[in-house]
């Protein structure tokens, strides 16, 4: 008998898909992965290349959504060069700030707990090949400009694109009118990089259950016991970083129980994955599906992914000292605040850089004397640590986005009469 009460039908349905919403489908992916992995090893370390599809699969889009997302921002702005400058500072004043403080945490951390001291490790893992012991800065500056863009684009090079993409939208802005036919191009395929986005991430709850799965089945509990007290330290910084994230959000009029509600699932992305870059898309999606205007998403976000990873700022910070007391060294007050200023600048912008965190934390560790090799001590156990340090990267830029739209002075340009946000809501209405 079919119901005679369709609104009462239709409620039953928007509750049951409320109740295993895309998010809570992730978790329970992710637990039961855990399990698979940690009883049934060989079925779970099987599994990779089901994780390993979906991660290309989001990388895919990544570039095109960068360039018409950056693009698009910085058009939009192009002729308010003094509300572009305004962004651009409290963006970045913000990026340094986070960073130093989740440095600073991770070192005061350590000096209450010293996880590593009497720790008398052995190597766990393996030294990346060919890694760099540091970082030629004017190399690095000069690889900014890309000589090849559609060669940078290709190799998913991030920072050369979004220099591309900056100067391309303040051309675009210069230019008027006659612009208009290549901006309608870029929104069009803004769109279709959301719209792609959006068909990957449905299968988000199999992949993130096929990662978790085959992590702990690679990784081993043994691994992970062994290195608990470091992995326990961080953990309770990154819950620091989160209260103080929470603290700022409320004191700009934000609710941050709703806020991580509503970014929960590009969290959980970040999480599982280990990768800032996966969740960039739907971040965005989900940051101007809560009202925060397009180009403020468009510019400060994939700035953050590249300037603003507290995350993987504060894991430096803790390992170099770990490390340090693992080889029994006991850092003064000096080396404490060199591996403060080295890690400061070390985590500023290495996402073009091959091996970007090792690279930085390599960097660290040769500022100090200590030998790069000690590196290979926290390798085994680098994925759990991973998981909670990409996580923080993702929720800090959420941050450094809402700080931007309360101080940046940016009036979005859409009319909220029908209360859609940007081109995502656009694309779900017409769905």
């Amino acid at each position: 008998m079919s119901d005679s009460n369709p609104s009462a039908a239709s409620h039953r349905d928007a509750a049951r898909r409320r109740a295993l919403s895309l998010p809570v489908q992730m978790l329970l992916g992710l637990s039961a992965g855990v399990a698979l992995g940690a009883l049934w090893p060989s079925v779970g370390g099987a599994l990779q290349p089901i994780g390993t599809a979906f991660i290309e699969a989001i990388k895919m889009v990544v570039i095109p959504l960068i360039f018409s997302a950056v693009t698009l921002g910085i058009y939009k702005m192009g002729q308010d060069i003094r509300q572009l400058g305004r962004v651009s500072l409290v963006a970045f004043g913000w990026f340094f700030f986070a960073s130093f403080l989740a440095i600073l945490i991770g070192v005061v951390l350590d000096r209450i707990f010293q996880p590593g001291v009497g720790a008398g490790l052995t190597p766990t893992g393996k030294l990346p090949p060919n890694l760099m012991l540091s970082v030629d800065w004017a190399k690095y500056f000069v690889d900014l400009i890309p000589s090849n863009v559609v060669a940078a684009m290709a190799g998913q090079k991030v920072l050369p694109t979004i220099v591309f993409s900056v100067l391309f939208g303040l051309a675009l802005a210069s230019m008027g009118e006659r612009s208009r036919p290549i901006v309608n191009t870029l929104e069009a395929l803004l769109g279709a990089m959301f719209t792609l986005t959006k068909w990957i991430v449905g299968l988000a709850p199999l992949a993130v259950f096929a990662i978790m799965a085959w992590i702990f089945a690679t990784q081993g509990a043994q691994t992970l016991f062994a290195l608990a007290r470091l992995i326990g330290v961080l953990y309770l910084g990154l819950f620091i970083l989160v209260c103080i994230f929470w603290a700022v959000l409320l004191a700009i009029g934000e609710n941050p129980l709703t806020v991580t509600r509503k970014v929960l699932e590009p969290v959980l992305l970040g999480f599982t994955t280990r990768s800032s870059e996966v969740s960039l898309p739907v971040h965005m999606e989900k940051l101007e599906a809560m009202g925060v205007p397009n180009r403020t998403v468009s510019i400060v976000l994939p700035l953050g992914y590249s300037f603003n990873l507290d995350g993987a700022a504060m894991y430096m910070a803790l390992a170099v000292t770990f490390l340090a007391e693992a080889y029994g060294i006991t850092l003064s007050w000096s080396s404490l605040a060199t591996i403060l200023l080295t890690t400061w600048i070390a985590s500023k912008g290495l996402a073009n850089v091959p091996s970007g965190s090792l690279v930085a934390l390599a960097t660290v560790l040769t500022a100090i004397g200590l030998p790069v090799e000690a590196i290979a001590i926290i390798a085994g156990v680098d994925a759990f640590m991973d998981m909670g340090r990409t996580a923080i990267n993702v929720y800090g830029n959420t941050v450094a986005v809402l700080l931007v739209q309360k101080f940046g002075g940016v009036v979005d340009d859409r009319a909220p009469d029908d209360g859609s946000t940007g081109m995502i809501a656009q694309g779900q209405a017409a769905q």
